[in-house]
């Protein structure tokens, strides 16, 4: 019996190191974020996290007073047009700091 001291690694920590070498095969460079990026990132998140939150208020006011089916559709998918465009908008922002 072979005994190692090394500790058994997790699926997990297995999976992230097979990761990380088909970047470095791929020639995907990691660059750690710095705490400018960081701040930069939260920043990022909590102003598009507010404008979600005030876009879902304001779609549920409309809701409330909305009765028409179609007038309903309408609103609906205003509402996700807007959720998508603030997440996307978001993410390009996140991206853009990573750099």
């Amino acid at each position: 019996m072979m005994t190692t001291d090394k500790p058994l690694k997790s699926s997990l920590e297995l999976a992230m190191e097979r990761l990380k070498q088909k970047d470095a095969d791929a020639g995907v460079e990691s660059q750690p974020v710095t705490d400018e990026q960081k701040a930069a990132i939260a920043e990022a998140r909590s102003f598009y996290g507010a404008k979600l939150a005030e876009t879902e208020v304001l779609y549920q006011s409309k809701m409330r007073s909305t009765f028409d089916s179609a007038a309903r559709d309408a609103l609906e998918q205003e509402y996700r047009r807007d959720r998508e465009r603030l997440t996307s908008d978001r993410d390009a922002r996140i991206k853009k700091i990573r750099g």
